[in-house]
């Protein structure tokens, strides 16, 4: 159950930092309350994960769901570069969070 909840806190992670970029764009009270939900959510779900998995691993986990998720979804939505470099950081990124999963 707590790779589960690890995994929707980084989920809620991506959408928070989308918000972030949200909030700069339209500088509106919606963008601001999603943004703080999104956050607020993420931390609390990466909590009840860190009550069974090691610290370093979860959290190591979220930052990369929410690094890769963050600059896939900036591709997608925000038309951020998508060169060859760039997204074979984001493998690398991927690769390691995954690898971790498979240790612990």
């Amino acid at each position: 159950m707590a790779w589960i909840y690890l995994t929707a806190a980084g989920l809620f992670e991506m959408t928070g930092v989308t918000m972030i970029n949200k909030l700069h764009r339209d500088k509106n009270i919606k963008a601001l309350l999603y943004l703080m939900g999104s956050f607020g959510m993420s931390f609390v779900l990466l909590s009840m994960a860190m009550e069974t998995l090691a610290m370093g691993t979860a959290y190591a986990v979220w930052t990369g769901i929410g690094t890769a998720g963050g600059a896939v979804l900036g591709m997608l939505l925000y038309q951020e570069p998508k060169d060859t470099f760039r997204i074979s950081c984001i493998a690398v990124v991927t690769a390691a969070a995954a690898g971790l999963k498979l240790i612990s």
